[in-house]
């Protein structure tokens, strides 16, 4: 996972594309905001944002 970070980051630093880091980090945030609350009660409340 680190390198796959790395690499996008190497991209990024490389071809110039700084304005892809602000939409990776919402994709990853998002992602790890449904991860942790799979089971758990605040489910139902977080799904209804989207």
């Amino acid at each position: 996972m680190l390198e796959l970070l790395q690499d996008l980051w190497d991209f990024m630093r490389v071809r110039k594309k700084y304005w892809m880091a602000p939409i990776l980090l919402m994709v990853l945030l998002l992602g790890g905001l449904m991860v942790l609350t799979k089971g758990s009660v605040v489910a139902p409340f977080i799904y209804t944002l989207f």
